[in-house]
């Protein structure tokens, strides 16, 4: 007994001497300039991996209480990028990527819906900006090392320099530079959302994985999403986070699902779901959106708030509009926002 106690004892000795001869060398041998530049090369990496690389993996997505996974398989064909993201869990979901068209397949609808990537920050590519601008708004360096899905991998971390963003640690396999793992912090570095591998194959991937599942698609309806380019001049948000520029401005047609599951049920109801125009603008710092939905205030709706993971919604009455505005940031960033929306009438 006397022997595993001294046994014991000295194992914790060398583990409690270990930690602080790695951490004093840590200490002493930081320099910050380097350790921010070795993690903005290692940003570059991660943003490049993702588009260039072949791979194909399962990946959970956790945000609050809801836990969703997919499986992606990304290849490189030439010039042309082609990607598979299949949804595994609730109503098989399937969607085709071939560089910019995006086509959704909805088995139970047998339905195809066609139309333009709007965003580029599906994962693991969810870097939109230039490491050096990211540099203004978050403190960089280089976080532990570990492993996720059994590879190797390096964390860099992101604080944020003010409270209307979130903090981000992004773990990187270590030869390629391939994203496996990214969280997103609150102002307690507690993890509010995450989205992680669990299990991936990098390289000699088969151009035949992104084929679709459902090969035989005749009969199917096919939808164009109708989306354009829209000029929203009367419309201004004078107060948006410091980084977050806008980045797009779009009208499109959003189909009502509340309205499309009643006439699935209800023989007499009409064939097509019912639609509606919504306008959207939407800003992001390279990291994180924040839209501004614009509607007609026809429906009768509930002013308020929600949040859910890292998300942040807040729905408000603007005179004759309904406003909708959602965003990957905290709470205090779309109150910001959302009370500083205005609407100039055309003279």
């Amino acid at each position: 007994m006397i022997h595993m106690r001294r046994t014991l004892f000295l194992f914790k000795f060398v583990v409690a001497l270990s930690s602080f001869i790695f951490f004093t060398a840590r200490a002493e041998g930081a320099d910050p300039q380097s350790d921010r530049r070795e993690a903005q090369n290692l940003l570059k990496k991660i943003q490049a991996a993702a588009q260039k690389l072949n791979y194909s993996g399962t990946f959970v997505y956790q945000q609050g209480s809801q836990v969703r996974t997919s499986r992606i398989t990304h290849v490189l064909d030439g010039k042309n990028e082609i990607e598979k993201l299949e949804v595994l869990d609730g109503k098989p979901r399937e969607y085709i990527r071939n560089n910019e068209e995006i086509i959704c397949y909805v088995p139970e609808a047998r339905t195809l819906l066609v139309e333009k990537r709007v965003t580029h920050d599906v994962f693991p590519a969810i870097l939109a900006a230039n490491p050096a601008d990211l540099a203004q708004h978050y403190n960089m360096k280089k976080g532990e090392t570990g492993r996720v899905a059994g590879f190797d991998c390096q964390a860099v971390v992101l604080e944020p320099k003010d409270n209307l963003r979130y903090g981000y640690k992004l773990w990187a396999e270590k030869s390629t530079g391939l994203l496996l793992r990214a969280q997103t912090l609150n102002e307690k570095s507690e993890v509010v959302e995450q989205i992680a591998f669990t299990q991936i194959a990098i390289g000699n991937i088969e151009r035949s994985r992104v084929k679709p599942s459902f090969a035989n698609t005749r009969g199917w309806r096919v939808e164009n999403a109708v989306m354009s380019q829209v000029n929203l001049a009367n419309w201004s948000v004078k107060s948006v986070p410091p980084g977050f520029k806008k980045i797009r401005e779009m009208k499109r047609l959003l189909t009502d699902t509340a309205a499309s599951d009643s006439a699935s049920n209800n023989t007499h109801a009409a064939t097509h779901p019912s639609q509606r125009e919504v306008s959207q603008i939407v800003f992001s710092d390279g990291l994180a959106a924040i839209s501004v939905f614009i509607e007609p205030g026809t429906q009768s709706r509930t002013e308020g708030s929600l949040q859910q993971g890292a998300m942040n919604i807040v729905g408000k009455r603007q005179g004759d509009f309904w406003l909708t505005i959602v965003g990957e940031v905290p709470s205090a960033a779309i109150k910001q926002v959302a009370n500083s929306i205005e609407f100039k009438t055309s003279k």
